[in-house]
């Protein structure tokens, strides 16, 4: 996957342990874990961080496999997820999510764009790219490259390596 990121990206630690939904949103009041059953219908989950070599961002990959027919649920889950919470205040700062794309990559993917805002300091701007195929879902969060080709061509490599 760093590969994929492009040559100034490197794995980061690995880390150990089922990995988080890659959709929690604890900070939005309109957030109640619960409301959110395919989570718990997941057979697998491996994250993996990369980091750029200047240590200045870093990037998040989750693939999770489901049971039958929890995959399409999850892809659900994740679009009330994006409703629900889609601006939120936090510690003085204004979180929100844009589905860029629902039918991104020809319909293979979701491109989201996920914005912080702060008064005091430009905002931080990130993209998810979830892709599912048969009972698996990718997701890659990485920061805002300053180019949408760029993101463009990391999420078609994404979708490549799931087949």
């Amino acid at each position: 996957m760093a590969g994929e990121l492009g040559a100034d990206w490197h794995a980061d630690d690995a880390r150990t342990g089922l990995a988080s939904w890659p959709w929690e949103q604890d900070s939005c009041p309109n957030y109640k874990s619960s409301d959110y059953p395919a989570k718990s219908h997941r057979r697998a989950a491996v994250e993996r961080y990369y980091r750029l070599s200047d240590g200045s961002s870093s990037a998040h990959h989750v693939v999770e496999t489901y049971e039958p027919g929890w995959a399409e649920r999850n892809v659900d889950d994740v679009r009330r997820v994006l409703l629900r919470c889609a601006t939120y205040p936090v510690l003085g700062s204004q979180v929100s999510f844009d589905v860029v794309d629902p039918q991104y990559l020809e319909g293979t993917a979701m491109l989201v764009r996920g914005r912080i805002a702060r008064a005091d300091t430009p905002s931080t701007v990130t993209y998810f790219v979830m892709v599912k195929r048969g009972e698996t879902v990718s997701t890659v969060r990485l920061p805002d490259p300053g180019s949408r080709a760029v993101v463009d061509e990391i999420a078609a490599r994404a979708v490549a390596r799931l087949g």
